[in-house]
């Protein structure tokens, strides 16, 4: 009798570079770095403000919190997360954009103290420029600021405290923060305060080493790697595309001079809560998105503005791009931009339109790991700098209540508490834009309502 002989069928499965802990202290600068300080080089470097400040106003709720303590809290925070300290510049030597550490001091961040703001619009007003003003120098790493601001007149606060409804204006240079940050950044601080004194430096990974990975990622040759198959991926989907266009979002611009000037025209507008009802039930009964049905509504307007003169639109928005469990609570900056192009096809019903959007958005997301400037390569190595003129973003939020709970907190003595001030009227944007044309659609699911904002520079509308 023969013996049975089990036959067991092997895989070559492809291990991808490891994230590990490299202790570094200088590298290349990741490519989102690298696409912020060449953006802000090529078509901001003369504006009057800032387009990639990221402002997180908080406010006493209750309590006293001393302004000695947070400078302290804000020096370990700076020293245990090096991105915080990170100087971004070019280097003739290597001909790269690269990333250095530099040692935490209070002066590598920066500071000021106001008081005696006692209106909403006195106060208004010190955070639009705290959101647009020139800040920040990340040549040098100085990429933190911290302003306090104190209510009540300095005579009346000589004690070095802050109390109820005073603010903690922090604001953030992009290069260095994204909104996935916030979170992260909120959860050190409570850390650093709780411990009360000072924490070992722990060996935990830090951004530079998330720039290192990139680079692993994009060295791998393995034709199954997934910046292969994404590279793959992109090559197809934007072949054929005139680069040219990208940026002719209004017919015949004049495109001789292309430094901006950052400033733009905003406005705000919500629809009805029966119109949201009606949205949220069209894409629930059909199995979509409310990115794709949002978006797929975004395309008709634009094809709409441009009078139907050009059926291949390529819209830019973002994804978060953290990847692996390492990334999830690091602050840094991740964000990848994206390209939605699509062949609009007038005589297709809208529906037809947004299940090709569905589609390219699942595509998009699988393949969204390649950084932009090899998205752009794909195609021609020349326009690795072209950016889209317009940008969308859909932001999917909890309720507001839910939102301000998730960022608020206190001491366990209970000596304070801080929360995330929420009460600026954001009708009429910062008057800054970084694209021609930003749409942006923060969503309440609880709320059941639905704003949207228009940012329109100046330079082209």
């Amino acid at each position: 009798m023969l013996s049975r002989k089990r036959i067991i069928a092997g895989t070559n499965v492809h291990k991808e570079p490891e994230f590990t802990t490299s202790e570094r202290t200088e590298a290349v600068a990741s490519f989102v770095q690298q696409r912020i300080w060449l953006h802000e080089q090529l078509y901001f470097h003369s504006s009057d403000f800032s387009i990639y400040n990221i402002l997180v106003p908080l406010i006493v709720k209750q309590g006293s919190l001393s302004i000695k303590r947070i400078r302290s809290i804000l020096l370990t925070l700076i020293e245990q997360h090096s991105v915080l300290r990170t100087a971004v510049r070019f280097n003739p030597q290597s001909n790269q954009i690269e990333q250095y550490i530099q040692a935490a001091t209070h002066e590598i961040y920066s500071f000021q103290h106001s008081h005696g703001i006692s209106t909403s619009e006195e106060l208004d007003r010190l955070l639009t420029k705290e959101s647009i003003g020139k800040f920040f120098d990340f040549e040098k790493g100085k990429v933190l600021r911290c302003h306090i601001v104190q209510r009540q007149d300095d005579n009346n606060n000589a004690d070095g405290l802050l109390y109820e409804n005073d603010i903690i204006a922090l604001s953030f240079h992009h290069i260095a923060f994204d909104n996935s940050s916030l979170m992260a950044f909120i959860k050190a601080f409570k850390q650093i305060d709780l411990a009360n004194e000072q924490q070992p430096i722990l060996s935990v990974p830090q951004y530079i080493d998330f720039a290192l990975y990139e680079q692993a990622l994009l060295a791998d040759t393995n034709i199954d790697s997934k910046m292969n198959k994404a590279r793959r991926y992109w090559s197809n989907l934007m072949n054929g595309y005139d680069w040219n266009r990208i940026q002719d979002l209004v017919p015949h611009e004049n495109k001789t001079d292309q430094i901006r000037s950052g400033r733009a025209y905003s406005t705000a507008f919500s629809f009805d809560q029966n119109i949201v009802d009606a949205m949220i039930s069209f894409a629930s009964s059909n199995n979509l998105t409310m990115f794709s049905l949002s978006l797929a509504c975004y395309y008709a307007f634009l094809y709409k503005l441009i009078n139907m003169d050009d059926d291949d639109l390529c819209v830019g928005s973002v994804i978060a791009n953290r990847t692996k469990q390492e990334m999830k609570d690091m602050i840094g900056m991740f964000v990848n931009l994206v390209l939605y192009r699509m062949k609009m096809e007038a005589n297709n019903s809208f529906e037809y339109l947004i299940r090709k959007i569905q589609q390219l958005s699942s595509d998009v997301l699988e393949h969204s790991c390649l950084p932009y400037q090899h998205i752009i390569n794909s195609q021609d190595q020349q326009n690795h700098q072209v950016l889209p003129s317009t940008l969308f973003q859909y932001e999917s939020l909890v309720s507001s209540v839910t939102a301000k709970n998730n960022i608020e907190f206190s001491t366990i003595e209970g000596n304070y508490i801080l929360a995330a001030y929420f009460d600026r009227d954001g009708s009429h944007g910062n008057g800054v834009a970084a694209f021609d044309l930003t749409f942006t659609i923060p969503h309440d699911y609880h709320a059941r309502t639905t704003e949207r904002f228009l940012d329109c520079s100046i330079d082209i509308f």
